[in-house]
């Protein structure tokens, strides 16, 4: 059965940065296994580490998501063309003869590159996320036969929007005058300007996000530019394998955590909804969104804008994702724990952190104590404050209620041809949360961690005994504080006591009325 959006990419030339992201690689992978008449995809690579681009994209395609593409149709993969730049240099960085075989032969552009560090400097955010934009729009503008420029923002740049529509909001500062700025300040004075200059985001990334779309609006309608906004992106559902994952943010993140026993407690309000989207679905949600706005020609007032979100569609609170999460590390534990995985969610900021006093901090302490007795290495607490300042970062978004309108997206869906909803599945409501979970924990265990399947057992075992040490050092600590508040609290002590002493009391009454008679137990 034909499929509109797989014949709307034959004969096409794309051009794609950040295509070595979680993102990118994916979005090449689909291309190639499932639009066989697609012409060629260029993709922004550059030089790391004394590493040629060839070097780096022959390393790429030895990731086992690439396997099922190297095993169907390897032929394709000729189609894939790395070009050497960098969007954090002028002109991309790019050769006259790479610029003018993109100018010349690209029809889509796809920008995804970006630095998402939520900890990063604002200096080297804006120059990564609003020049780098700048610097593919210039580039954009010179592409003769552009049909279409793609902005991938992010659903959460304007964090200050109750419910966020499918629309471009003002910036609170115009995006050129950041970049000038940017370009002759020195790192440590953009730091000491950062707090005030991004309020009220909380943090550089989804600052220079947000300016990153005033700009590709300005350049509307003079040029062909969209934004797509996808929520947090999370491992694939399906394609290109299930679970297929190369980072740890996000939610993967917070239950790897979680299931070596390193996380124990997080600030999170389990009842808001958690916006997040497997890949497979992100992307088969960006390349029907491509093949719609192209198709339709329609030259709106305002740019395209299409949040990729979940929305009212198919809502899932964070509290399930940790709750079911939890039972499905449980069931396949990983092959190191530092301690038995039972980590809570609190609303209380003040209870989370006493939790994470007692439950990440001490234990930290106690372990590295032991080991620089013993004359090893310490590294319990280092983990920890990494644990710390990711948890720190994320907890911003785990204690806010999002609110996306996704009619665009939606609008789109419902018209999607029968052949394209099979092959560019976005049914959110089809995931099934169990199987799904358990296929992130897998997919990171495998795909991250490399954590050998055949080790389930072993580590199942595990996983009992560091239950049974569990139980015995929170009896341990429980009976310590009674004993520590027994003796230094004498209204504690007062009170104990006179428990001891009503039930010492009453003991023979309660063995009265629980004993049979003498008569009845001698006949």
């Amino acid at each position: 059965m034909p499929s509109p959006i797989v014949d709307f990419y034959n004969g096409k030339t794309l051009f794609i940065t950040g295509g070595t992201g979680f993102m990118g690689k994916v979005l090449i992978e689909k291309l190639l296994y499932s639009c066989p008449g697609v012409d060629t995809i260029y993709f922004l690579l550059r030089s790391k580490r004394g590493k040629s681009i060839d070097v780096r994209m022959e390393e790429m395609l030895k990731m086992p998501m690439f396997s099922r593409l190297k095993k169907d149709f390897p032929d394709r993969l000729g189609k894939l063309v790395p070009i050497n730049g960098d969007v954090c240099t002028d002109n991309l960085g790019l050769s006259p003869e790479d610029e003018r075989r993109l100018v010349s032969n690209v029809d889509i552009v796809v920008h995804s590159a970006a630095s998402l560090r939520l900890d990063a400097k604002l200096k080297e955010a804006i120059s990564m996320n609003t020049e780098g934009t700048l610097r593919v729009l210039e580039l954009a503008k010179k592409i003769k036969n552009l049909k279409l420029m793609v902005h991938m923002s992010t659903a959460f740049c304007h964090c200050d929007i109750d419910e966020m529509e499918e629309k471009v909001y003002p910036s609170p500062h115009d995006p050129m005058e950041i970049i000038r700025m940017s370009r002759w300040m020195d790192a440590g004075m953009m730091e000491k300007i950062s707090p005030d200059l991004i309020k009220p985001h909380p943090n550089v990334y989804t600052y220079s996000k947000r300016i990153s779309e005033a700009l590709v609006a300005s350049f509307y309608p003079e040029m062909p530019v969209c934004i797509v906004r996808p929520s947090i992106v999370c491992p694939a559902v399906e394609e290109p394998l299930p679970g297929w994952v190369d980072n740890l943010h996000g939610p993967v993140g917070l239950l790897v955590g979680g299931g070596k026993g390193v996380i124990r407690s997080m600030h999170c309000n389990a009842e808001y909804s958690a916006e997040v989207m497997p890949v497979d679905m992100a992307i088969s949600g960006l390349l029907s969104i491509i093949q719609n706005i192209c198709v339709n020609d329609a030259v709106t007032v305002t740019v395209p804008v299409y949040n990729l979100t979940q929305g009212k569609t198919y809502p899932v609170n964070w509290g399930t994702i940790l709750d079911e999460g939890k039972k499905c590390f449980y069931s396949n534990p990983f092959e190191i724990m530092l301690w038995y995985p039972n980590g809570n969610t609190y609303k209380s900021k003040t209870i989370h952190d006493l939790n994470v006093i007692f439950f990440h901090w001490l234990p930290a302490y106690f372990i590295d104590f032991l080991l620089l007795i013993f004359g090893q290495k310490t590294f319990m607490l280092r983990v920890q404050r990494k644990v710390q300042d990711g948890l720190d970062v994320l907890q911003y978004f785990t204690t806010r209620e999002w609110k996306f309108k996704n009619d665009q997206l939606l609008k789109m869906r419902s018209k999607m041809d029968p052949a394209d909803r099979k092959i560019f599945n976005i049914e959110f409501e089809s995931v099934s949360m169990i199987p799904y979970l358990t296929n992130c924990i897998l997919g990171a265990r495998h795909f991250i961690l490399k954590e050998d399947p055949k080790s389930l057992p072993r580590s199942r075992v595990l996983l009992k005994v560091l239950w049974v040490l569990d139980w015995i050092a929170s009896l341990t600590f429980y009976y310590l504080l009674f004993l520590m508040i027994y003796n230094w609290s004498d209204s504690a002590k007062v009170l104990l006591d006179g428990v001891i002493g009503a039930v010492t009391k009453f003991m023979p009454f309660f063995r009265n009325i629980t004993s049979p008679p003498v008569d009845s137990m001698q006949s």
